[in-house]
């Protein structure tokens, strides 16, 4: 018999991704999973949608989010698994953290127009309905505006966070967002070691940090980890007494030829690593 695989990170176009989340549902059946976490950055607005898709399809859909923080001037990605996305508390703080993008992207916008280019908040918001606007979305614009040739070339010459346009918006730190995942009896993982380049002994200060503040797993299986990369990240994992997770990251467009489920083609998170994940959740919080 097949091994179940899952997907525990995947956005949708409430954030950064291109497809609506029902979409992701039929995405999903169609590779086969049993389950896949919706993981929006600091949002939880495509939730609902994928969770009674999923229903109708007879797949899980597990209600995440992915939190962008702050730590020594890196941005460091929280990913929640399992959130009550509908606590008053949590949704204030997500209120909270809209309202500092929504500032930041006007800044942002008024930096570009100053340079000529066609842009403004507004026109941003007509372009991309009912989405958390990130810089993926200013990348898509200046492309298909003609600014750019390529979206990392709009990272390269307006977005990336060495430019004079960019505008950086305040941020929780990782223990907080950990915290936050915690009260709303999530489980909260640190997503793609890997891709902060820290050296090791600031990474294992870091996994020291969040395991203090209550961190339970770490995404060690990822789209670009190498098998060597893994191995370190699961070695991490046992030395922290951390649980293992697993996400393609997928967005669509944005990420070409990266699948969910499958990432570039080498991808594989079996359902042992979901039901491991909820097993420490029902230790956790008796659920």
């Amino acid at each position: 018999m097949a091994v179940k695989t899952v997907d525990l990170h995947v956005h949708s176009n409430k954030s950064d991704g291109s497809f609506p989340p029902a979409a992701l549902v039929d995405m999903a059946v169609e590779k086969g999973l049993s389950a896949f976490a919706l993981t929006d950055h600091d949002t939880t607005a495509g939730v609902k949608e994928a969770v009674l898709a999923g229903q109708k399809k007879g797949i899980e859909v597990i209600p995440g989010i992915e939190f962008s923080t702050e730590y020594q001037g890196k941005d460091i990605h929280i990913v929640g698994l399992f959130i009550d996305e509908d606590a008053p508390a949590f949704q204030e703080h997500l209120c909270s953290f809209v309202d500092a993008r929504i500032e930041r992207n006007r800044k942002m916008c008024e930096r570009l127009a100053a340079d000529g280019i066609d842009i403004s908040y507004e026109k941003l918001l007509e372009a991309f309905p009912d989405s958390v606007i990130t810089r993926g979305h200013y990348s898509r614009y200046l492309l298909k505006h003609g600014y750019v040739q390529s979206l990392p070339e709009a990272f390269d010459r307006y977005l990336g966070d060495h430019t004079k346009y960019f505008v950086p918006r305040e941020k929780i730190s990782p223990a907080d967002a950990v915290s936050l995942i915690l009260k709303v009896q999530g489980i909260p993982v640190l997503a793609h070691p890997t891709l902060y380049h820290m050296g090791k002994d600031a990474l294992e200060q870091l996994i020291r940090t969040l395991k203090a503040a209550g961190l339970v797993a770490i995404e060690a299986v990822y789209s670009t980890h190498s098998a060597g990369e893994e191995r370190q990240i699961r070695q991490l994992a046992a030395r922290f007494d951390l649980l293992i997770s697993g996400g393609s990251d997928f967005h669509g467009k944005s990420k070409p030829k990266l699948e969910m489920g499958t990432g570039y083609g080498k991808l594989f998170i079996p359902e042992d690593i979901l039901l491991a994940l909820k097993e420490k959740r029902k230790e956790l919080f008796h659920v």
